[in-house]
């Protein structure tokens, strides 16, 4: 009778843990509880048995209650331990640790400090769990079985590929390679992995090839039971060695019950190129355009362009091979080109995608070149939008496309919309970093500081080498409160990301001198010092040039404005308007007014025809703080003006900084900026230490 009572309360608990999300703890619990009254049950029934006793004694009753009271007081601390959270934001994740709020990535939206979520964003409750789609996977790094281990990029880009035909599956949940990409090829804990990822089931895979011989063998597990659901080994020469990623796809596909389309079985028996060198040539690239991606390595992409277009020589009708090179162009155009002209890299970029287009127009990867190229080159954000949302109609739970649709929004001043397509994109790839960081720098761009530093916090938490989101953090905080130091305090570290936004706090602390010593300690190279940043010498003449000292000023002035000339000739769209400014500020630095004043108008014309919501108003910001140094605020005011009231300069400048920004002293007493500063006076933050700002 005991056994079978136990049994059904077992029954029940699970049902009840399972509906409130409780830790396994509680069903451990369960069971130390029910052994241990089984125990004191089977001594009952001997004592009884024996000794004929029909009644049970008082200290018989005593011991059961005894029990009954240590069991329901260890599930009550268990269950309330396991329950949903409600608290805001990432209060839980911090509670936890870390990986708190990464098992689920879509529900961890953080809220403003009162609680609440921030205006316009999408938030979900924050859970300690939830249900994880029996439709998930995760594909894990292959492991490399060959004797020559040259050959990685073989095996990355076979799982490359298989990774992506699966994501061909709408009715599949796929997480992005940027997360799996953390872990080994066999961890021990897969169920762990399971939660941080959110999936079911796992793919284990290992490649050997020798010669033109290639041994393929994946695993699908189950991530809670540690079970394998399906396995098999394909073994096959390398001139036969095409579409098995379609077979694996499928065969996936058919094991999680997966739906598929006609036109979704069709893409995944079309098979890239059947040439075998082009093949080769392409996986080679992609590895090199992969690596490119994970640091911003320039030199990786510039690797993968040859090598892509010596596999469309192979084979000219190869539709991936395009659409990829058009990817790696428009991103390398759009990082500065690493050596190479950007406007000849964007207008190949642009004439690879239409032929990616024109050769496979169901491609969702035709549509993300198609939608870069627009993006980065043409800077048509609706075409962009337009092509990235017919790649999703494709492929709808493509993180790629939903992060890029929500770069476009955000260009396009669609705060609230750009952080919806950045958390949909997480929730398939939630040990993404940078996306986490995306996601605070959208909040900031939308004037919510203390949105953005738990996105900028958990981005760190996945990546402790993040430079961008420390530097931001960094940022969030001084525009949200103004306190200086402790906004210095978040970027401490040797790295010249670091080191420079230390410089543009101690200016605005006022210590000149001791910002000049820390940028004379910055290497004066271009991976350091773009276009967007400035030149050293521009930086370090500007800081003379503050602290009073025009005769140091004056020559690092004069070399700046050599290489700000430079720049013109290399440069389009924004980044031209920031080689003017650079122009504008060496001629002013030099004592020509008039020419410098013709440089602000160049750069001015430049920013007012574009439809940029982000770039643009902080652009407009900076020929304000130009004019306030030719002391001309009948025009610094009103540009100044105009740009703040734009949504999208929040992420670099708050209305707090009028105070605090020594930019703006020339122009201090001026009525139209005093009638700002009235306008603003709800921003005016308090002197905090060390600060000597003007009232």
């Amino acid at each position: 009778a005991y056994v079978a009572a136990a049994f059904a309360l077992i029954q029940v608990l699970e049902v009840v843990a399972d509906s409130y999300a409780w830790p396994h703890a509680v069903m451990h619990a369960a069971f130390g509880v029910l052994a241990l009254g089984f125990a004191i049950a089977l001594v009952l029934a001997w004592y009884h048995g024996e000794r004929g006793e029909d009644r049970i004694s008082g200290p018989e009753l005593l011991l059961i209650a005894l029990v009954l009271a240590i069991g329901g007081g260890l599930l009550w601390h268990f269950g309330r331990s396991g329950s949903p959270a409600t608290a805001p934001g990432n209060a839980v994740a911090a509670a936890r640790g870390p990986d708190a709020a990464q098992r689920n990535p879509a529900s961890a939206v953080p809220t403003s400090a009162a609680g609440a979520a921030a205006p316009g964003l999408r938030t979900t409750p924050v859970r300690a769990a939830q249900p994880i789609p029996a439709k998930s996977i995760a594909v894990l790094p292959f492991e490399n079985l060959s004797n020559d281990k040259d050959n990685a990029y073989f095996v990355a880009g076979m799982q490359d590929l298989i990774l992506t035909k699966l994501a061909d599956i709408g009715d599949l949940k796929v997480i992005a390679r940027t997360s799996t990409e953390k872990y080994q090829s066999r961890p021990d804990d897969l169920e762990a992995i399971g939660r941080q990822l959110g999936v079911a089931t796992i793919l284990e895979g290992s490649v050997q090839k020798a010669g033109d011989e290639v041994l393929i063998n994946v695993q699908l597990i189950d991530a809670k039971t540690d079970a394998h659901v399906w396995a098999q080994d394909y073994q096959r020469k390398l001139a036969d060695i095409f579409g098995v990623e379609g077979e694996v796809a499928g065969k996936i596909a058919v094991t999680l019950d997966a739906k598929l389309s006609p036109a979704e079985t069709a893409r995944l028996d079309a098979v890239p190129t059947t040439d075998q060198a082009a093949y080769d040539l392409f996986l080679r690239a992609d590895y090199d355009a992969n690596r490119g991606d994970t640091n911003y390595d320039t030199a990786s992409w510039k690797a993968a362009i040859p090598l892509y277009r010596q596999a469309i020589a192979r084979d000219p009708g190869f539709a991936l091979a395009y659409a990829r090179l058009s990817y790696v162009e428009s991103i390398l155009g759009w990082f500065g080109g690493g050596g190479e002209d950007p406007g000849q890299l964007t207008a190949q970029a642009s004439t690879d995608a239409k032929q990616a287009l024109k050769l496979a127009p169901d491609f969702a990867a035709s549509r993300i070149a198609m939608g870069y190229s627009d993006y980065y080159g043409a800077r048509d954000y609706d075409g962009a939008l337009d092509a990235f949302d017919a790649a999703l109609a494709v492929r709808p739970n493509d993180a790629d496309a939903l992060a890029a649709r929500g770069y476009v929004e955000r260009r396009q001043g669609r705060f609230g919309d750009a952080i919806t397509s950045l958390t949909g994109a997480l929730a398939h790839d939630p040990r993404n970093g940078s996306l986490a960081y995306e996601i605070g720098y959208t909040c900031m761009m939308a004037a919510r500081y203390a949105d953005a530093e738990p996105w900028f916090e958990r981005a760190l938490a996945l990546d402790p080498t993040n430079l961008n989101a420390k530097v931001w953090r960094s940022q969030a905080i001084l525009l949200d409160s103004g306190d200086i130091a402790k906004a210095l305090a978040a970027v401490a570290g040797d790295a010249p990301a670091l080191e420079i936004q230390r410089v543009s706090l101690l200016s605005m602390q006022r210590k000149d001198h001791d910002a000049i010593a820390l940028l004379e300690s910055v290497p004066d190279s271009p991976d350091v010092f773009s276009v967007g940043i400035g030149s050293k010498a521009l930086l370090l003449a500007d800081l003379y040039r503050l602290s009073g000292d025009t005769a140091r000023a004056r020559p690092l002035f004069s070399r700046a404005l050599v290489t700000a000339r430079t720049q013109l000739e290399r440069q389009q769209n924004l980044k031209l308007a920031g080689a003017w400014q650079h122009v504008a500020s060496a001629e002013l630095g030099l004592g020509r007014t008039a020419a410098g004043l013709d440089a602000i108008g160049r750069a001015q014309a430049i920013v007012a025809a574009t439809k940029d919501q982000t770039n643009g108003p902080v652009m407009m910001k900076r020929d304000a703080a130009l004019y306030a140094e030719a002391r001309r605020p009948d025009r610094a005011v009103p540009l100044l003006a105009k740009a703040l009231a734009k949504r999208g300069i929040s992420y670099v400048y708050s209305p707090l900084l009028l105070w605090l920004d020594p930019t703006w002293d020339p122009i201090r007493r001026d009525p139209g900026f005093r009638a700002l500063l009235a306008k603003y006076a709800t921003y005016k933050p308090a002197v905090h230490q060390g600060s000597s700002a003007t009232p």
